[in-house]
């Protein structure tokens, strides 16, 4: 292996300290430690740096990986018992390396490989030569659900079938690379590489710089403007389909496209008319010409394929038929990673690219063809039998589906084999290198498979330097699987020499344009919306309770009567005042929180996690808080945290749709709860102090001294509240709002034809700014707040839908 340094070249005769302990398994190839016994030079600069970290200095190394991840809310979704928990994004932190002439050798046979799938693909959904010739068996197609019927003789618009593949590699015992399984439906794991890189970046960030690590950002550069070169009108967006948060990966889909900058959409989220698929949005349908495809084929379209299917879009295949988009990758493409292809694809491979491939798969045998059959009689031992049309990796199915050919007796292993052979696939038992993993603070081998991103761009494939690495939570492979306890490793591919620094701008030669912010989708639009609202309602439900919780802590006869007259809001509310953190107010909390998780590519990672840790808080008060002076000290710690997370949402967001809907949201519910706080406490029958109370809830105390220097009375509650439009707590400020961010929704007003949603704005922003103290009676804000509500439906009405 070639060096990194000039001090790399000299193999080291024992392991320095940061590898000392660390012993291979034995008869096992490991990444790290070559079969003499020595480090690897690749590695030493690697074990060095570990080497001269103390204890205490490498924990705080480790847990400035841990906590970029939480603060940037990566997770991954965990399956298990009938329901799915977020787990923490699981890193293992030692990065496996990759010399540069190794990885040149992986990337040339992988290229090779895109175009044999590309190949094979062109020919399953067309001429079907493969199988017409005998060279594939007709069942291995017809019979698989992968493969989709009506997606025959369908050209792609784009000229291809595959844009974005992935293969899983592993390093056997020969110490050469083989393809474990084919990644060709909707490969996910490339946004996880990228926060894996930033993270172990974080976590050995001198030893990162000082390192010719091939970067990252250039591959996504390439892809992003690959997939903006098949639009025909620049004006549209890219999207990406997602199943939605349920998805184990959506945290990915997410991520990509904000990094990206294109849309997330789900199923429900467009239309096809006329043949063409259309996204709908605030501002009515749009066209979609491409569309990153993260969901399986067959939940694609209800209509042509799984009548089942609650994910996928309607007449989505007809689009395609009719040429009105692009598609990455095309539909069906998951019949190439069926397992028994592999028993083809090195006899396919000199056909279909004119040449052999250049790095080998898992040696399989398809138990249909009696040759095979035999062969896996005659020598069952290290091969493992399990369903022929199964995709993935052997060690990625439950156990019950698979078992050792070996473990049967020869009798019953050929009676398995007459009865089940065409179903059945055999292949070789994996034996995985390992690489070193950090495991309770010990260097420990796990073995690790490999998985690596090619991408079409307009100079053809271009692989990821680089990868997303599995690491078994155990030395046997079953544990690679990450629903199974394995985590995730950094990739670094090392130079000998420097490496270009790329990012993410492209060199263009046209003069800047600025361009217009794509349409919102309508059901980001409503989630931004319920978001304003729920954040709003968290934060009246705390000033109102913190006033109540400091009451009850002055003690005295006076606090009941006062808790008594506002018992109508805290029902209004949902809450419970003898509760320091009440279970309504968690509640709404946590539906802040769907809201936000469904825009998960249209909210800052930062405000993201604010408003995660400000749930964390609360549900964490709740427990230890106890009623009055305790509970209003922890609602006074909510009430800043609130603030912080309004900075971010409010402050930082582009002024576009997307912000108008927050911020409308936001004052609809401001507007709603200040004109019941007032209709309670401002009325003339409410107990002595319930003026003050309503100060307090909208946090106006310092402007009410100032303004009247006096004691609070009905008509200077009302005037600054209810009528003061330069007050930002006052329910006329908020009308005031609502009226100006309406009047620039799409068709609310056009040239001076107001829709009816703006109608009804601007006559309660009329009746409201002509009434004074006295005219504003109790039963007058009682009929503000219902018209008030009626705006959300005319909102869900014209935008929603």
């Amino acid at each position: 292996m070639s060096a990194v340094a000039p001090d790399d070249h000299a193999p080291l005769t024992a392991p320095p300290r940061g590898l000392s302990g660390y012993a291979p398994l034995p008869g096992v190839p490991d990444e790290a430690v070559a079969p003499d016994g020595t480090i690897r030079p690749l590695w030493a600069r690697l074990a060095g740096h570990l080497a001269g970290l103390a204890p205490d200095d490498l924990a705080s190394a480790l847990a400035r990986a841990d906590q970029y991840l939480n603060d940037s809310g990566v997770f991954y979704r965990q399956y298990g018992a009938g329901s799915s928990t977020e787990r923490p994004w699981p890193l293992s932190h030692v990065p496996v390396l990759l010399e540069q002439s190794d990885w040149d050798a992986i990337s040339e046979a992988l290229v090779q490989r895109a175009d044999l799938l590309e190949a094979l693909m062109a020919d399953l959904y067309g001429p079907n030569r493969m199988v017409a010739s005998g060279r594939l068996p007709p069942a291995l197609v017809a019979g698989n659900p992968e493969w989709l019927r009506p997606m025959v003789g369908i050209a792609p618009r784009s000229g291809h079938y595959l844009h974005f593949v992935a293969f899983e590699l592993g390093r056997g015992p020969d110490g050469k690379w083989w393809v474990l399984a084919d990644r060709a439906q909707a490969p996910s794991g490339a946004g996880y590489a990228l926060e894996n890189r930033v993270a172990t970046s974080r976590a050995f960030s001198g030893l990162y710089a000082s390192q010719h690590v091939h970067r990252l950002a250039g591959f996504f550069r390439d892809f992003r403007d690959a997939l903006m070169g098949q639009r025909q009108d620049s004006e549209t967006r890219v999207s990406i389909l997602t199943p939605g948060p349920l998805n184990e990966t959506y945290f990915e889909h997410a991520w990509i496209a904000r990094y990206l900058g294109f849309n997330l959409v789900q199923g429900e989220d467009m239309m096809v008319e006329q043949g063409q698929l259309k996204l709908r949005t605030v501002a009515g349908p749009r066209p979609v010409e491409v569309l990153w495809r993260r969901l399986d084929s067959s939940y694609a379209d209800p209509i042509e394929l799984d009548q089942n299917s609650r994910i996928g879009t309607p007449g989505l295949v007809s689009a395609l038929r009719a040429g009105g988009l692009s598609m990455v990758n095309a539909l069906g493409s998951g019949v190439l990673e069926t397992r028994a292809l592999m028993a083809f694809l090195p006899q396919l491979a000199p056909d279909l690219t004119g040449a052999p491939l250049k790095m080998p798969n898992l040696a399989t045998w398809w138990c249909g063809d009696p040759l095979a059959a035999a062969a896996v009689q005659a020598a069952p031992e290290r091969l493992i039998l399990s369903p022929a049309l199964a995709t993935g990796m052997p060690f990625d199915l439950p156990g019950a589906d698979q078992c050792r050919a070996g473990d049967l007796a020869p009798a019953d292993l050929a009676q398995r084999l007459a009865a089940e052979g065409a179903g059945l696939v055999a292949q070789e038992a994996v034996t995985l290198s390992t690489t070193p993993a950090l495991v309770d603070g010990r260097l420990v081998p796990r073995p690790v498979t490999i998985r690596v991103f090619v991408a079409r761009t307009a100079r053809g494939w271009v692989v990821m330097p680089g990868g997303f690495a599995r690491i078994g939570a155990r030395p046997d492979p079953e544990a690679i699987a990450m629903q199974r306890g394995g985590s995730s490793a950094d990739v670094w591919v090392v130079s000998p020499e420097p490496v270009s620094q790329t990012s993410m701008i492209s060199v263009a030669n046209t003069p800047l344009r600025r361009a217009t912010p794509g349409a919102l989708p309508a059901r980001a639009a409503d989630n931004l919306f319920w978001l304003g609202r729920y954040v709003e309602r968290t934060e009246g439900m705390v000033r109102l309770l913190r006033a109540c919780h400091m009451r009850l802590a002055e003690g005295g006869s006076a606090a009941a009567p006062l808790l008594e007259a506002a018992a109508p809001l805290f029902a209004l509310q949902g809450i419970e005042p003898d509760e320091a953190i009440p279970q309504g107010l968690l509640d709404t909390l946590s539906l802040a929180i769907s809201s936000a998780g469904r825009v998960r590519d249209r909210f800052s990672p930062d405000a993201w996690s604010a408003l995660a840790d400000l749930e964390k808080s609360a549900r964490r008060m709740a427990q230890r808080s106890q009623p009055g002076d305790d509970a209003a000290r922890a609602l006074s710690a909510l009430l800043r945290k609130l603030a912080g997370i309004s900075g971010l949402i409010h402050e930082n967001m582009y002024r576009f749709t997307g912000w108008r809907f927050l911020t409308i949201g936001r004052q609809h519910e401001r507007a709603m709860g200040l004109a019941a706080a007032l209709a309670v406490l401002a009325d003339p029958g409410a107990a002595e102090g319930a003026l003050d109370l309503a100060i307090e809830y909208g946090d106006s105390v310092m402007t009410h001294r100032r303004r009247f220097a006096l004691a609070a009375s009905r008509p200077t509650v009302i005037d600054l509240l209810a009528l003061d439009p330069l007050n930002p707590r006052s329910l006329r400020h908020q009308i005031d709002g609502l009226r100006e961010e309406i009047d620039l929704l799409h068709a609310a007003n056009d040239h001076g034809a107001l829709s009816p949603l703006a109608c009804t704005v601007l006559r309660l922003h009329a009746d409201l700014a002509t009434q004074d103290p006295a005219t504003l009676t109790t039963r007058r804000l009682w009929a503000l707040r219902s018209r008030i509500g009626h705006i959300s439906d005319q909102i869900t009405a014209a935008y929603f839908h």
